[in-house]
C-alpha cells in the first residue's frame, strides 16, 4: 500500500469516561461557553472550582478541544454554504488537500466513503468566490470530478452533543 495513502487520517481518540455532571456540563458550554465557572456550577449544583477542575480535566483529555465564537457567515459577508463532493483517483490525492484548510472559505474537510473522496464544506462570499475555489480543486493532480450542493437553509448547525440518547 502507498504510504502516501493515508496522511489525511487522523488517529481516533478512546472514548473518555463521562458521568452525567460532565455531560450536562459539555451541554452547558456547548450552548453558552461565555458562562461562568459559577454560572455552570449553579446549573448543575456545584461549585465554581468544582467546574473548574473537570473542565480542565476535559481540555487534558482531549474532550474539550477549543473554546470559540460561533460566527454567522451571513452577518460577515460569507452567505453562500456549500458542501462539495471531490472524487479523486485513489485515496492517495487526499493528502493535498490538507492545504485547503488554509483557504478562508474551507470550514471543514472530510475524507468519506461513498461516491466522493472528500467532501468540503465551504461558505464563500458569492458565487463567483465558489467558482474561484472549485477551480482551486481542480488544481490538484487526481482530482477526476466535482459535485457542488448549495445550501438554501440551515435549521440546525451544531458539534457533537455529549449526551447519549437513551436505547430502547
Amino acid at each position: 500500500m502507498d504510504s502516501k495513502a493515508n496522511t489525511v487520517r487522523r488517529t481516533l481518540g478512546s472514548p473518555v469516561d463521562l458521568d452525567d455532571r460532565d455531560r450536562k456540563l459539555l451541554g452547558l458550554l456547548s450552548e453558552d461557553a461565555s458562562l461562568s465557572y459559577a454560572e455552570l456550577g449553579e446549573r448543575i449544583s456545584l461549585s465554581a472550582p468544582a467546574v473548574h477542575e473537570r473542565v480542565k480535566r476535559l481540555k487534558r483529555d482531549g474532550v474539550i478541544q477549543a473554546t470559540v465564537a460561533r460566527i454567522d457567515g451571513c452577518r460577515v459577508g460569507r452567505s453562500l454554504l456549500a458542501f462539495v463532493h471531490v472524487d479523486t483517483v485513489g485515496w492517495g490525492a487526499s493528502g493535498p488537500f490538507l492545504e485547503m484548510s488554509a483557504e478562508p472559505d474551507v470550514e471543514e474537510v472530510h475524507t468519506v466513503a461513498g461516491d466522493a473522496c472528500l467532501i468540503l464544506k465551504v461558505r464563500c462570499v458569492d458565487a463567483q468566490a465558489l467558482e474561484t475555489l472549485l477551480e482551486r480543486i481542480y488544481t490538484f493532480e487526481g482530482v477526476r470530478g466535482t459535485r457542488t450542493y448549495i445550501a438554501l437553509s440551515t435549521y440546525v448547525e451544531r458539534g457533537p452533543q455529549p449526551v447519549i440518547a437513551a436505547t430502547g
